[in-house]
Formats: C-alpha cells, sequence, structure tokens
C-alpha cells in the first residue's frame, strides 16, 4: 500500500501500529493496531472529536488494551496487514477522495476505522462514537 496519500500523522500511525504488533508478536496488523496508533501520535485531533462525542477516552484505551492481548502471538513470521485493517486503510483512502481531500488524514483514518465489522469498530461504536461525530 502506497502511503504518500496520508498525512505524516497518518503515516505514524500506521507505522506505530506495525511497531505495536511487532513488539507483541503479533503477525498480523489489525485496525486496533491502528486506532492505538492513531491514539498514540495524535495528540489534537482525537480528544477533540472524544470531547464532542462525549467519549471517555480512557475507557476507549482500556478497553483496547484487551482487545490487542487476545491476538495471537506468532514469533519468526512476517508481519502483514489483515484483510480488515486493508479495507478500513481503503476506506479512509476513499473517503478521502469523496470529500476532494488530497491526503488521508488522522480522521479518515478514523471513518475508516469506524465503519468496519472488527474488534476495533465495535469497541468505538459501543463507546458512543459514531461517523456523525468525526
Amino acid at each position: 500500500m502506497n502511503l504518500d496519500k496520508f498525512t505524516i500523522k497518518s503515516q505514524e500511525a500506521i507505522q506505530q501500529a506495525q511497531q505495536l504488533a511487532m513488539s507483541a508478536e503479533q503477525q498480523s496488523i489489525e485496525p486496533a493496531h491502528i486506532l492505538k496508533g492513531v491514539l498514540m501520535t495524535d495528540e489534537n485531533v482525537l480528544p477533540f472529536i472524544f470531547k464532542k462525542a462525549g467519549v471517555n477516552p480512557d475507557a476507549i484505551s482500556s478497553a483496547l488494551e484487551d482487545v490487542l492481548a487476545s491476538y495471537p502471538k506468532v514469533a519468526g513470521a512476517k508481519q502483514y496487514l489483515s484483510d480488515d485493517s486493508a479495507k478500513a486503510l481503503q476506506k479512509a483512502m476513499s473517503t478521502a477522495q469523496s470529500l476532494s481531500d488530497e491526503f488521508v488524514s488522522i480522521e479518515h483514518l478514523l471513518l475508516g476505522l469506524l465503519e468496519g465489522k472488527d474488534k476495533a469498530a465495535r469497541l468505538l461504536r459501543e463507546k458512543g462514537l459514531n461517523e456523525k461525530d468525526v
């Protein structure tokens, strides 16, 4: 996947997701890794969105740690982007295009993650975040 069309913060979030999966010895990079990467790299956008939506960021972080810990560990295998993560990134790119944005931002990543059917998307929706908030 070509990350040239992603903002620097979005690229950092995806790189952070890869690092998280690697350090946890998890082979596939899941949407929860991307969400955690976004939480780790963004200091402005997500706090604003969470506050606007009335979402407790600490509750999301805590539940996210449980999700990340639930993924299987595989030593020595090459990492790859899971199907759910690839779909979330593809959705983020198409959202950016539909809004005539040149680059995929943190907001686009969040929208891509929200539309999934995986654990990270369910977590965000359960904690009260929806597409209208982004």
